[in-house]
């Protein structure tokens, strides 16, 4: 496997396990009780899940703009080829 192709790949990969994490830890987040008051396990788990949900949120953002740019040849082209961008 070429350099570039281990590249694109590391990125694919990366964003799948983020999509996935994000998908987790929302539906966690939306089961569990919501609330500040009290102690309670159930909460202090939600919010740990809403940070990790946030934080992964910003860096599949981060790694989505960075998946937007090295393929940025192929998506101008195909979006040339069904007349939807000029070259």
């Amino acid at each position: 496997m070429s350099q570039k192709s281990t590249y694109y790949w590391f990125i694919n990969v990366v964003n799948m396990i983020l999509f996935i994490l994000l998908a987790v830890t929302g539906v966690i987040n939306w089961l569990l009780p919501h609330g500040h008051g009290g102690e309670s396990f159930l909460i202090s788990i939600r919010h740990f899940m809403r940070d990790i949900h946030e934080w992964a949120g910003f860096i599949f953002i981060v790694f989505g703009m960075i998946h937007v740019v090295v393929h940025w040849t192929y998506i101008k082209n195909n979006l040339a080829k069904y007349g939807i961008f000029k070259k």
